[in-house]
């Protein structure tokens, strides 16, 4: 890291500050209390690129582990540490709702190679969590029962899921999906079957798809030797 007094590894530089240099402050509300660091901020010179403005680097320091954590900080005006960590303390606030997305709207379940299919799943994907997140925040500005913490975006998703979804959802549907889901693997399993039959060179093509056919109990349709050759 480049600063007014040279280039320093940043661990190097926090490990050299005073005690004084840093402050005891919280990144904001968790589950299990007050998030508490230790934080400092030093000032860095301006870069040598379009954007003029302060620069600092502010480090986190966990008061049970000594565990650092580096954030590069800019703004076009001087802004206070309480500011800054503040800022930082956004990416739980982030990573939650990325967490949620992936756990129970199943963001990161896709199983697409193209960049439209990716794009239509994710949109969809963070529609639904978008839906939920105002639903809960307009559920805390409206009412606050004494004794339950306000509802989250997991818990609204658990009871439209329990009151709405599955009520409407047939008991014959299990296994339909199953019944489908079989038939596809069925084919799929065939289909690999018989082109490995036909790009074999050790075996009679007509002999392996006439095998395979039986097994599932249909009759094997017929080829030409135009079809069947290699």
């Amino acid at each position: 890291m480049s600063t007014g007094l040279g280039v320093y590894r940043v661990d190097a530089l926090a490990a050299g500050l005073p005690a004084a240099a840093w402050q005891r402050m919280s990144a904001g509300r968790g589950a299990k209390g007050y998030r508490y660091y230790d934080w400092s901020l030093v000032a860095l010179p301006r870069a040598t690129d379009s954007h003029s403005g302060y620069h600092w680097l502010l480090i986190r320091r966990n008061r049970s582990t000594d565990e650092l954590a580096f954030y590069r900080c800019w703004s076009p005006q001087p802004a206070p540490l309480r500011m800054l960590v503040t800022v930082a303390g956004r990416r739980w606030k982030i990573e939650e709702s990325f967490q949620a997305a992936k756990n129970g709207l199943g963001l990161d379940q896709h199983q697409h190679r193209r960049w439209t299919s990716w794009h239509r799943w994710t949109t969809l994907a963070i529609l639904a969590h978008a839906f939920l997140a105002a639903a809960t925040a307009g559920h805390r500005h409206r009412y606050d029962p004494a004794g339950l913490i306000p509802l989250t975006v997991n818990e609204l998703r658990h009871l439209f899921n329990v009151l709405i979804i599955e009520p409407a959802r047939r008991r014959s549907d299990p296994l339909l999906w199953s019944i489908r889901r079989r038939r596809h693997q069925a084919r799929a399993m065939k289909s690999h079957y018989a082109r490995q039959a036909l790009m074999s060179r050790d075996h009679d093509p007509r002999l392996e798809y006439s095998r395979l056919c039986s097994g599932y109990g249909a009759a094997p349709a017929a080829f030409s030797s135009d079809q069947l050759a290699v």
